[in-house]
């Protein structure tokens, strides 16, 4: 995709960023996946073996490019977590994928790399409490779903109230805004 290029030209030109800051990210491991997503799906998905389904769920076709494209989005969240530890900030300009499910992906979104590094995190006692804010205009469904009964892991989703996912999930704090709200609202 051409944005994930044109991105870190933008954040280089404006002074945001040098070209040292970036990165190259390997693919997340299949353990570090399963520690949200179900192993099942996880090898499915990996095999290119989901229903017609699961894959229109997904709304891209299913390739392996894409799959490996997926792994790697997690990864540099991965690495991005590990350095913002280090730092006090990082980020990845790919990730977001806040709609898969554990079971299940869904709005282009195969794996759940924010939820992927958070489980991370806690596995390898780097933290102990970790708040996702997701500040997209759709619910982050998939990441409320898979946290739902984690203590550990605060979930607040700032979105749109008439936006997809129309059946919202529950997130520890969901903040609906109407259409056209403002910043000054």
């Amino acid at each position: 995709m051409e944005k994930y290029e044109l991105l870190p030209q933008q954040l280089i030109l404006e002074g945001t960023c040098k070209k040292e800051d970036f990165f190259e990210p390997n693919p997340a491991s299949f353990e570090q996946v399963v520690g949200v997503h179900d192993p099942n799906y996880v090898l499915r998905l990996s095999n290119l073996e989901l229903t017609k389904k699961e894959v229109r769920k997904i709304g891209f076709p299913l390739s392996k490019g894409l799959v490996e494209r997926e792994f790697v989005i997690a990864g540099g969240t991965l690495i991005g977590a590990e350095k913002a530890l280090q730092s006090g900030i990082a980020m990845n300009i790919a990730g977001g994928t806040h709609h898969a499910f554990r079971s299940h992906g869904e709005a282009f979104c195969l794996l759940n790399d924010q939820a992927i590094a958070a489980q991370y995190l806690l596995d390898q006692n780097k933290a102990h409490q970790i708040l996702i804010l997701d500040l997209d205009v759709h619910q982050g469904n998939g990441t409320a779903e898979i946290f739902k009964n984690n203590d550990s892991i605060y979930t607040c989703s700032v979105h749109g109230a008439k936006n997809y996912p129309f059946k919202k999930e529950k997130s520890d704090l969901d903040l609906e805004m109407a259409d056209h709200t403002k910043d000054e609202n």
